[in-house]
């Protein structure tokens, strides 16, 4: 079935130029305005059934996940809009509940349910009474293999994109899900600050926000010499008379 879905490509409604976007913008800005975005905001992250309104639902978790790509992707010199794009819509098909409701999916269906597959039978099939988001090849691409399936970060397991970006969004997501899922169990008491172990402290900080900087700025940094390339030099600007 995925691989049917996979080389849909060939099938694409031929799109016609627009004049101030470009052909990742307008895949953005239609995963953007899509039904099954809107949905995100009523599957839960982690936590099933959560007491409160400031616990990450999976749209919050994408627009993290989108923020913290399209941060890498700049400073990297790749393509932004691409980046949001797979960022966006790299968790359109997630069951409700978290991967519980994948778990739970499993159990019920003799087919092996994978959120990244179905994410791209959403833009594929699902929108638009069938139709689908007429995505570009890139962008499909980055969302049907954004999923890590709990291997070793960039481990042989890790799986391939095709894009730098689609890469890029891999390690976003985890990123994201590492620092405000343990975010959000310090809120529901589950944990303490104090129960983060003293080394990872040491490391990456003492709060979320800290430490979703020293992954992103150790991500870019390590990502420089492994391109062969060098990071662009800013030039500070002269001191004013």
């Amino acid at each position: 079935m995925l691989k049917r879905v996979v080389y849909l490509a060939a099938d694409r409604v031929k799109n016609h130029p627009i004049r101030f976007r470009t052909a990742f913008q307008r895949d953005r800005d239609r995963i953007l305005h899509s039904k099954s975005f809107r949905r995100l905001k009523h599957k839960t992250q982690v936590f099933i059934a959560p007491l409160g309104d400031h616990y990450r639902t999976r749209l919050t978790h994408t627009l993290e996940v989108s923020q913290i790509a399209r941060t890498i992707a700049r400073a990297l010199n790749l393509n932004e809009d691409l980046t949001e794009a797979i960022g966006l819509g790299h968790d359109l098909g997630h069951t409700p509940f978290g991967h519980e409701g994948e778990n739970v999916l499993n159990q019920l269906s003799p087919m092996d349910s994978k959120h990244n597959e179905q994410s791209l039978r959403v833009v594929d099939l699902m929108e638009k009474d069938g139709r689908g988001l007429n995505l570009s090849w890139e962008v499909r691409d980055g969302i049907v293999n954004h999923s890590k399936s709990r291997a070793k970060v960039l481990g042989s397991e890790w799986g391939k994109v095709s894009t730098l970006e689609g890469e890029i969004v891999k390690l976003a997501d985890l990123v994201a899900y590492v620092n405000h899922d343990s975010d959000d169990a310090i809120r529901a008491g589950i944990i303490k600050e104090s129960d983060i172990p003293e080394a990872a402290v040491k490391v990456l900080g003492n709060s979320p926000s800290t430490r979703i900087d020293t992954m992103v700025c150790d991500i870019i940094d390590k990502s420089w010499p492994v391109s062969g390339l060098s990071p662009i030099k800013i030039i500070p600007a002269p001191a004013s008379k």
